[in-house]
């Protein structure tokens, strides 16, 4: 039996615009940069995309020979830096190319998040799925998953067979996502169907506070397209959140429909028009409940007092969470506002500020040691546009290198490296400890709290620039999650975000 022969390889990064820090090569160096050497023994076992891909390819190893390419990530931050998307994208299509060459290639897998930007492609997503298609020729089958929060070109559906999204937020369907799309693409090799997809746009522009998949909206909205999965009436049926904070002129929530045409015995085209039917279908699924995609959040101060309200009365650990300033959504772990209302109220409960990126500090509690003195200004180090910093005194407590691995159940059993950190305990209020590091990553893990010896048992006020990946985590072990919004890079209020390309009729609609 001849093994049908697939090429896997992995772009994933999702860009916020407002961020003032852009994005480099040290990002993906950091986070992940593997090649066929290094890739099935970094992601084997952890619930990734790429680690579905190796559970894949070991489940399959009698039929397929996968061949994994270039596999990069880095943390969602600002715009990549010129020239950093060409490259990693030229590796990408040169490697395909001579796969194609040497011994041909039946299949292509590209693992996306979707909401890619960088400051020399405007569309760059689309741009490396174009180049994708015009490498491999029109007869071989292109497969490509996207994250929730894609920003997607209805362009792509003509260009890939199959379109694949994650259908959690929180994601803990990554591997699964993976896992379907090499499915359906050796469905598509061998002939047992012909996908056809469509991506049909709402025209709307969302936060993505409310659209945690647990609970309304964007519960009924998966089950929609889960019904119709569920009934074979469609191969795979995603809505798409969109992702604010990228300003391209494709922001925007989405649908996309992949329906077998073998199945509908019809030919392409008209399959193509029933997939932007459905789509259609699913995108007014979203726009009819815009209202309930808006919260209203409480400011820093309004957040702390509802956070000692309820701790005045029971017992446990609440969370106060600043998604304005949440790294997985281009936030830079520096804006102070939340941390200034603390140091100036009257908290007596033992409380932990996560976090502060801030390298150079990290370094100089390195070099003064564990129970040393130290005074710093906190927060409005990378820009003052969110707020002064707050001048600190305080006693090193911990040193860590930053090295742990997820417990999950998000990206459970990825190896993950938040650089060098360092936790610090008030002078002036020792109830009160923080957290500094080196690289600028959300706490979104427990195994992250163990790092740094945080016992939410003991902990009252746990203060986080996260959002709603948090939760997937950390909410068994808390009392109550509170959001609030303050000056950020990912704040609420999108009239008052600086956009340039997006349509600002999808703000209004």
């Amino acid at each position: 039996m001849n093994k049908k022969r697939i090429a896997v390889a992995r772009l994933w990064f999702e860009g916020n615009s407002f961020c003032p820090r852009l994005t480099t090569m040290t990002d993906f160096y950091a986070r992940e940069w593997h090649d066929a050497a290094t890739a099935p023994d970094f992601y084997r076992h952890s619930q990734t995309e790429m680690g579905g891909v190796v559970d894949w390819i070991e489940a399959n190893a009698d039929q397929v020979q996968v061949r994994i390419l270039r596999c990069a990530a880095a943390p969602p931050g600002g715009p990549l830096a010129a020239g950093v998307f060409s490259q990693i994208a030229d590796e990408i299509v040169t490697r395909l190319k001579a796969l194609q060459q040497a011994e041909g290639c039946d299949g292509v897998y590209l693992s996306l998040h979707g909401a890619m930007v960088a400051e020399d492609a405007a569309n760059a997503d689309f741009e490396l799925i174009a180049r994708v298609r015009a490498a491999m020729g029109a007869a071989c089958p292109v497969a490509v998953s996207f994250d929730l929060h894609a920003n997607l070109d209805p362009a792509i559906a003509e260009r890939v067979d199959i379109i694949v999204g994650y259908k959690t937020y929180p994601h803990i369907d990554m591997a699964q996502t993976a896992i379907k799309a090499l499915d359906l693409l050796l469905g598509t090799i061998n002939q047992e169907i012909q996908p056809v997809c469509a991506i049909t746009t709402a025209k709307m522009i969302l936060p993505s506070h409310l659209m945690a998949t647990d609970h309304a909206p964007m519960s009924e909205i998966e089950n929609r397209a889960q019904q119709w999965m569920l009934s074979g009436a469609v191969l795979d049926a995603t809505p798409f959140g969109g992702f604010a904070y990228a300003d391209t002129a494709v922001t925007s929530a989405s649908a996309s429909i992949c329906i077998d045409a073998f199945k509908e015995n019809r030919c392409v085209t008209d399959a193509t028009a029933t997939a932007r039917r459905l789509g259609q279908e699913l995108v007014h699924e979203i726009r009819s409940r815009k209202s309930a995609f808006m919260p209203t959040l409480p400011d820093a101060q309004q957040g702390l007092q509802q956070a000692l309200a309820a701790l005045s009365t029971q017992k446990g650990c609440v969370a106060l969470l600043d998604p304005a300033d949440n790294p997985l959504s281009g936030g830079i772990g520096d804006t102070p506002t939340l941390f200034r209302e603390l140091m100036e109220s009257a908290v007596t409960l033992p409380t932990v500020f996560a976090f502060f990126h801030d390298p150079d500090l990290v370094r100089r509690a390195q070099e003064l040691g564990i129970g040393a003195g130290i005074v710093a200004d906190l927060g409005g180090r990378v820009s003052k546009r969110y707020g002064q910093p707050v001048s600190f005194q305080g006693k090193i407590e911990l040193l860590t290198d930053g090295q742990f691995v997820n417990e999950g159940p998000m990206e459970k059993g990825l190896s993950c490296n938040i650089g060098p950190s360092v936790v610090l305990r008030s002078v002036r209020h020792p109830h009160l400890r923080v957290v500094i590091s080196s690289e600028c990553q959300s706490p979104n893990d427990m195994a992250w709290c163990r790092l740094h010896q945080i016992d939410l048992a003991t902990t009252r006020l746990f203060c986080v620039k996260a959002k709603n990946h948090f939760r997937a985590a950390f909410k068994p072990h808390l009392l109550q999650i509170i959001d609030i919004d303050t000056p950020g890079p990912a704040m609420l209020d999108l009239t008052q975000m600086p956009y340039q390309r997006v349509n600002r009729h999808y703000l209004a609609s």
